[in-house]
């Protein structure tokens, strides 16, 4: 029997990271709604995203996502070093945004998805708790990167 979806996506996305987060950089390092990235240096911009996507099936998983995520980010200090790197909270949004994209691509590249009802069904639950997962990550670098505004200040 098959593993379910969700497993061979994150297991993918974790034993893949460094690769699909050198896509991702290519995207962003490029885009036209991401100028900032241009200038961060391509190792540390890969490691951010690479450490996202090795942590993201045990965000996945968790019980309490939100309060994961908050520490990860927190930990990991995401929010400071997009703040001096001078990444708008715009751009920073669109990067993940690009980060989530590129888990699907790759994933779609490497045949993760089939066409059975069941793997459809499965495959549709696991997108909707990554975008979950992408709409918390999104939601907690804002409010950090409004609290460090207001240290500035």
């Amino acid at each position: 029997m098959r593993r379910p979806i969700a497993d061979r996506m994150l297991d993918l996305c974790e034993n893949s990271a460094q690769q699909v987060a050198e896509l991702w950089y290519a995207d962003v390092s490029t885009s036209s709604r991401t100028p900032s990235y241009h200038s961060v240096p391509a190792q540390k911009a890969i490691l951010q995203a690479a450490t996202i996507y090795k942590n993201l099936k045990e965000l996945f998983f968790t019980e309490k996502p939100y309060q994961a995520i908050l520490e990860f980010l927190k930990k990991k200090q995401y929010a400071e070093s997009l703040y001096e790197d001078n990444i708008p909270i715009h751009e920073a949004v669109y990067s993940l945004i690009l980060m989530r994209r590129h888990i699907w691509l790759f994933s779609d590249l490497h045949a993760v998805y089939s066409d059975t009802a069941m793997e459809m069904h499965q495959a549709l639950e696991s997108v909707n708790r990554v975008v979950l997962l992408f709409d918390y990550i999104i939601y907690i670098l804002a409010q950090l990167h409004h609290e460090l505004d207001k240290r500035e200040s």
